[in-house]
């Protein structure tokens, strides 16, 4: 038999089986001591029987005229006779017996006292010098059923009373474990990235230990991710000046000298100072996505945060290669209008730097608050595409970018509870990539109660 896993299976088994274990001992001690008892009962009536019937024997075998003569007793009316009885002189001549006494069945006379045989129990005494004898019997069957009566009393209220006691220990077990029932749900309901404290109050002495170790395991992880969070943040906010510096420098060199060579030298160092210029943007975004708070109490409408981030990517990187679409009506949404521009500029710029150049990207935010980025190119592996929200993560390891894009969009869609969705090839083609999203809206949440609370 497998031992069950559940906590409350376990214990509701282990005290029903101790309950039953403990009510069949008893059951079975309380036997004992009820048919030593009764036999001492049945003994001290027997004994009670012949000594209340020898002198009332004596006297009518005394007063008789016919010696010698075998006399029974009627029975008043019909009834069951558990004692019986002989009176027997000193040859062993029978003279006086009960209605239903049988003869054959009585032992020879063997003194006073208690004798028994295989089938019945049998007490003797003598008066008269030992001339006038009794003996009474009891069958030893009277005493088997009386016995057995008593262990089915004893016994039938454990069959009432086991399901009862076996209901209430669930009960009892199932309302004890309720703390830590509420504990796993908890737990259950955070976020991948939400390292606050859980709260133990109501959690039993004994496992209250272990949740402040959780506790204490929680904390360590949130100082070593906010340090890491604030090292990336402070280095690329402390790289930006002298990046700046640089850049403009080169610039100048490169206006100033009127050497090919130089001037090539000059525009690549500007290059990779630009480089590394947007790797601490994205260092800081990264940050911001982990750390920073993403919803709002006032809701924005997306479509004017999009139209501002392709409006700016279609300036500075991609003119009339970005294709538009948004709903007629307002998209409201709780969403951090910085953060929200931080995701989209990310996949777009993921979508420009990938795709096919004589392609257009596919940008489409709709009513509901799905935000879609597709792009045409060749289709993406499906070990590659998991593993693109890895940070520094890129599907071919020539391509130019910092590999934190589609990272830093995973860490606002699980702060935000939108988890992202990859998939290549775009759905109804053979090629190309999409990213979607599906952001907090107005009209989600409202969509939410009513599916949480009914029509």
């Amino acid at each position: 038999m497998r031992w069950p896993a559940s906590l409350q299976a376990r214990l509701g088994l282990t005290l029903g089986l101790v309950l039953t274990v403990l009510w069949l001992l008893a059951a079975s001690v309380t036997a004992l001591i009820v048919r030593d008892e009764m036999d001492e009962v049945f003994d001290s009536a027997l004994r009670e029987t012949a000594e209340r019937i020898l002198p009332l024997a004596v006297i009518d075998i005394v007063g008789r005229e016919d010696q010698g003569v075998t006399q029974r007793l009627a029975a008043i009316r019909a009834h069951d006779e558990f004692f019986t009885y002989l009176v027997r002189d000193a040859e062993g001549r029978v003279l006086l017996q009960s209605h239903a006494a049988d003869p054959s069945m009585f032992p020879s006379w063997n003194g006073p006292g208690f004798h028994e045989t295989a089938s019945h129990r049998f007490y003797s005494d003598a008066a008269l010098q030992g001339t006038v004898r009794i003996t009474v019997a009891e069958p030893l069957a009277h005493r088997a059923s009386v016995a057995r009566e008593i262990q089915m009393g004893l016994g039938l209220p454990l069959l009432v009373m086991l399901p009862i006691s076996l209901a209430a220990i669930i009960f009892a077990v199932r309302f004890s474990l309720a703390p830590l029932r509420r504990f796993r749900t908890t737990l259950e309901a955070r976020g991948a990235r939400d390292l606050s404290e859980v709260p133990a109050d109501e959690l039993p002495m004994e496992i209250a230990p272990l949740a402040a170790t959780l506790n204490s395991l929680l904390s360590r992880l949130r100082d070593a991710f906010e340090a890491e969070r604030s090292f990336a943040a402070n280095a690329a906010h402390e790289l930006r000046t002298p990046l700046a510096g640089a850049i403009a420098q080169a610039q100048r060199l490169k206006s100033e000298t009127s050497d090919p060579a130089t001037e090539a030298r000059a525009a690549e160092i500007e290059a990779t100072l630009k480089r590394l210029t947007r790797f601490s943007e994205r260092l800081m975004q990264l940050a911001r996505a982990e750390g920073g708070r993403l919803r709002t109490d006032h809701p924005t409408d997306l479509r004017d945060v999009a139209r501002l981030v392709v409006d700016d990517l279609e300036r500075m990187a991609a003119p009339g290669r970005i294709t538009l679409t948004l709903p007629d009506r307002a998209v409201l949404s709780d969403i951090d209008p910085d953060a929200f521009a931080i995701l989209c500029r990310n996949l777009v710029d993921n979508a420009l730097r990938h795709g096919a150049q004589s392609a257009p990207v596919d940008v489409a935010l709709t009513a509901a608050g799905r935000l879609v980025v597709a792009n045409d190119g060749p289709v993406v592996p499906r070990d590659t595409l998991n593993r693109l929200t890895t940070r520094f993560e890129r599907a071919q390891a020539t391509e130019e970018g910092s590999g934190l894009g589609l990272a830093i969009v995973a860490a606002i869609a699980n702060r935000i509870g939108s988890p992202l969705c990859l998939e290549s090839p775009r759905p109804g083609a053979a090629s190309g990539f999409q990213a979607s999203i599906m952001l907090p809206t107005e009209a989600s949440d409202s969509l939410a109660t009513r599916a949480t609370n009914g029509p």
